[in-house]
């Protein structure tokens, strides 16, 4: 990035967090913890999903306040009342949920905070200051597109620019990458590194431990509000910073693959969506887990959607057992085929409803059923909960309150209650914390014992060598090989992700 790309940063700050404390409804959120954040350093915050993550960064920015503790900008006391007053500070977050405009294009939304400032909008200079700021920024978009536009990688980008355009000092980053594979990742993690080289205190939030060891300098752990750890990245390893989130020792470690594959359940044949997908044709035993890996963009999520039915194909059939599945959502599920999204949030789950309405949407769908028994559902939303170990405390509370892995099993029970016998899973464990992957993962190995088909879509390569059978490796809308046995490496994966050849 050209050394004025940063040019709004004001001066460089050092964060200190003495004793911070936080209880919500009689539970402590966060218990009495301290950290310093000096200058141009990298601290990556983990731990599990309610570990205190989300507390200690809102507390931050300005959205809740601390029951006790102080908060010091360069050795002053700092008073952090309302997100305006963390703006004024310097202090900018980015959250999982990106607070973009979609309908507004890239110049309107890069600037639209300084628009209150302004007697009028001239808007030819509002485009000329974004298409020069982005550009040093390494953000190559066109500034008059609509936000909704833009992918996933390219929103993340823009709504970290925006934090910088405001005069930066302390950026909170809050898992940016969890929807972002290959080389969207790279660029994304290039730009938090120049901005730390330039004097910006950097607060990132990840799962993936392989970032953290790649990027920070120090590392802070929590768990249950607590801190548990903090110190040099490079005073640590894996296995140490895993035992500090879950409080024990832990082997991050798949279960035994199933050995005894059954006949063919799943037929997916010369599938076709123009322009997307080309004539691609794959089949899942019984017991079986078959991986799809490839580069964003290669088609992995509109695979699986139109083999689900949830997006039209122009060509192609899809058999269960045999017999031909109607090309829609319902006739999938009927036929005993589940999809869990990649977007669990608005597309697996009515998070306003509780775990007990959600748990019987699948069967709902499976049998035509007219009439809910609210009894049995929560009896369902029960067992499901003793079976895959959900971390709610009442099942008639509603979804959106249980942390991402939790939200997770909860689209899988759904699945499972409507008695499915072939589970699509689209990037199963994006955004969850490494406890609630391990329990996903051995509920995938108990699926295949008990017979089930299984498809993993997943941007974490180890995930998809853990777990599967076999591999297909997609390439602009192919599938560029499929790799069995010892051919399932890294190496052999993205040398056909990339479009190479055998």
């Amino acid at each position: 990035m050209p050394h004025n790309a940063v040019g709004r940063i004001g001066m460089s700050a050092r964060l200190q967090v003495e004793g911070a404390s936080k209880s919500f409804l009689g539970v402590q959120a966060l218990d009495d913890v301290s950290f310093d954040l000096a200058p141009g350093e990298i601290l990556a915050l983990i731990g599990e999903n309610g570990a205190g993550k989300s507390t200690l960064i809102r507390i931050l920015a300005g959205a809740h306040q601390p029951d006790s503790g102080v908060i010091r900008l360069n050795g002053d006391i700092a008073t952090i009342a309302n997100p305006a007053d963390a703006e004024r500070l310097g202090i900018a977050t980015v959250y999982q949920e990106l607070s973009l405009f979609p309908e507004l294009t890239v110049a309107e939304n890069l600037l639209f905070s300084t628009f209150v400032s302004r007697a009028t909008v001239r808007w030819r200079e509002v485009r000329k200051e974004a298409r020069r700021f982005l550009a040093e920024m390494g953000l190559h978009v066109d500034v008059d597109a609509p936000v909704a536009a833009l992918s996933i990688a390219e929103k993340q980008m823009l709504e970290i620019a925006k934090a910088v355009h405001r005069d930066v000092q302390i950026l909170i980053l809050d898992e940016p990458t969890a929807v972002l594979g290959g080389a969207d990742v790279d660029r994304l993690l290039a730009l938090v590194r120049s901005l730390a080289e330039r004097g910006v205190s950097i607060i990132f939030v990840s799962h993936r431990l392989s970032e953290v060891f790649g990027l920070a300098d120090r590392f802070l752990v929590l768990k249950d509000g607590r801190k548990t750890g903090e110190g040099r990245i490079a005073d640590t390893n894996h296995d140490a910073l895993v035992s500090m989130m879950v409080g024990r020792d832990f082997e991050y470690s798949v279960g035994e693959k199933n050995a005894d594959l059954g006949g063919v359940l799943l037929e997916a044949l010369s599938i076709t969506r123009q322009g997307v997908l080309d004539d691609i044709s794959l089949s899942v035993r019984s017991g079986e887990v078959v991986g799809i890996a490839g580069l964003r963009g290669a088609g992995r999520t509109e695979l699986a959607r139109a083999i689900f039915g949830a997006d039209s194909r122009d060509a192609g059939t899809v058999r269960v057992a045999g017999a031909e599945v109607p090309a829609n959502p319902t006739g999938a599920v009927r036929a005993g085929i589940g999809l869990v999204p990649e977007e669990r949030k608005s597309q697996g789950l009515f998070t306003a409803l509780s775990t007990a309405a959600n748990v019987p949407m699948g069967r709902f769908v499976a049998s035509d059923a007219k009439i809910a028994s609210p009894r049995k559902d929560r009896a369902a939303a029960l067992q499901y909960k003793r079976k895959l170990r959900i971390k709610v405390a009442d099942v008639t509370a509603p979804v959106a309150t249980l942390s991402g892995g939790n939200q997770q099993k909860v689209v899988l029970a759904k699945w499972l209650e409507a008695g499915v016998r072939v589970l699509i899973l689209d990037e199963p464990t994006r955004g969850i914390d490494i406890g609630a992957k391990q329990e996903i993962y051995e509920l995938i190995t108990d699926l295949c014992r008990a017979g089930l088909g299984v498809v993993v879509i997943s941007s974490e390569l180890p995930e998809v060598i853990a777990l599967s059978h076999r591999v297909l490796v997609m390439h602009q809308g192919q599938i560029a090989a499929e790799l069995t046995g010892n051919e399932i490496t890294e190496e052999n994966i993205m040398h056909y992700a990339v479009g190479g050849r055998r």
